[in-house]
């Protein structure tokens, strides 16, 4: 993959929301097009990235990490944008987090030097891309999770068949009863943290562990449930660094998700014998949302005392295409195009037809359901009633995740709605 042609790609009107009659245009180029989403010049749906709001978050969660004495590798899963990614990294990033070796591959051609695979690499074709990466750069720290025996013995069959390849660097992960992955007691970790120290096919050289899976933004249950998890994993990494199992000099300890990552962040920095690197590997911050994550923030807010924290930067446009029975309007937009996994869209503002002008939504309009291409927009009051073919509504959504994965590309929007920039995604 090369650098330039990934951070600054061709457009074009094969990828939905792009101007039917506007020739091919890098990414670089969009921005200078005078383009405007209120003044219709470009199709609708249409998802928007507010440049504003995403520099806001940016800033805000390094800063938290870094208030913490921490640093911050984004999870790339969230938007798999190599733009979103370099901006990340200028903010600050110490690393990129990733989910799979292909992911990690379009983060390192975006300009990563530290990648961390949350996740169990066990595959061969895996294992052959991460140690052909590593000789050529030598600057580059490609890390995985090991959370079982029976993954290293994979691990160390591949290794037996390449005899010549160097250790891979991995991080001990543990969970919780009834959760994903990760070891799930004491005994089970310690034991595979010396099986590792002893193997010659791995580099223990940290403990991870993910605490979001439970979230419920009750402050009292999430810590009833993120609690045992840090004191396994510190336990752990006590018991490890009296025994010496580690090797390197740094220890990395890492945890924290977009929901939760206060409730964990205290406990990334403990007292050891060797230095300690924490890492937080938020990944839905960069552009939050107006749902989920929003119910989160608030208490995060609520037990930080940091104010507003992280806003809400994506949004998804919609046009009225037809009304046809009082109290419900049918809107173009549908589950190809945001998300609806967590909970459905959440009305936010609406432009009527040939203006500018944005009315806020009434508290009663909702989105009943969603189609592949339709949403179901009900209301009850005059402002439904008076909804004509034709008019703009603008949607908020619930985990940007699963948002991002239904673009090719997003325009980046100033505070008038102008584009001023894009991004791309490489799902």
């Amino acid at each position: 993959m090369n650098q330039d042609t990934l951070l600054d790609p061709w457009i074009d009107a094969s990828q939905k929301g792009f101007p039917h009659q506007s020739p091919p245009l890098r990414r670089s180029q969009i921005g200078a097009q005078g383009w405007n989403v209120l003044d219709g010049d470009l199709p609708l749906p249409l998802a928007v990235i507010k440049r504003d709001v995403l520099q806001h978050n940016l800033a805000w969660m390094q800063d938290f990490a870094s208030g913490h004495g921490l640093g911050l590798a984004p999870h790339g899963k969230t938007s798999m944008s190599p733009q979103l990614f370099r901006l990340q990294l200028d903010a600050g990033a110490w690393g990129m987090t990733f989910a799979t070796v292909t992911q990690m591959r379009v983060g390192l051609a975006a300009g990563a030097q530290r990648c961390l695979i949350a996740n169990q690499v066990v595959a061969d074709i895996d294992l052959d891309c991460i140690a052909a990466l590593l000789p050529s750069r030598p600057e580059l720290r490609l890390m995985f999770l090991v959370d079982s025996l029976a993954q290293l013995d994979l691990i160390e069959d591949w290794q037996h068949r390449h005899p010549d390849a160097g250790a891979f660097e991995v991080l001990l992960e543990v969970g919780v009863p009834g959760g994903r992955t990760g070891c799930r007691d004491l005994t089970q970790a310690l034991e595979l943290a010396q099986r590792l120290h002893a193997s010659t096919a791995v580099q223990l050289v940290g403990v991870e562990c993910y605490e979001g899976l439970a979230a419920s933004g009750d402050t009292a249950q999430d810590q009833a449930y993120v609690r045992p998890l840090m004191d396994l994993l510190q336990a752990l990494v006590a018991a490890c660094d009296e025994q010496d199992l580690f090797d390197s000099d740094e220890l990395l300890l890492t945890a924290g998700g977009s929901a939760i990552f206060d409730l964990v962040a205290t406990a990334l920095k403990p007292s050891l014998k060797r230095r300690v690197q924490g890492l937080l590997r938020s990944g839905c911050y960069v552009t939050h949302d107006q749902g989920n994550y929003q119910r989160m923030m608030s208490a995060v807010a609520a037990r930080t005392g940091c104010g507003t924290g992280l806003q809400a930067a994506m949004e998804v446009w919609a046009c009225v295409q037809s009304c046809p029975e009082p109290g419900l309007a049918i809107l173009a937009v549908g589950k190809r195009d945001l998300s609806y996994d967590l909970e459905m869209p959440i009305p936010l503002a609406l432009c009527a037809r040939g203006t500018r002008t944005l009315c806020a939504a009434p508290a009663d309009w909702k989105i009943a359901k969603l189609n592949d291409q339709h949403a179901y927009l009900q209301g009850a009051g005059p402002q439904h009633q008076a909804l004509q073919v034709g008019d703009r509504i603008c949607l908020g959504i619930s985990h940007p995740c699963t948002t991002f994965d239904k673009w090719r590309w997003m325009p980046l929007v100033d505070a008038d709605y102008s584009v001023v920039d894009a991004i791309v995604t490489c799902f």
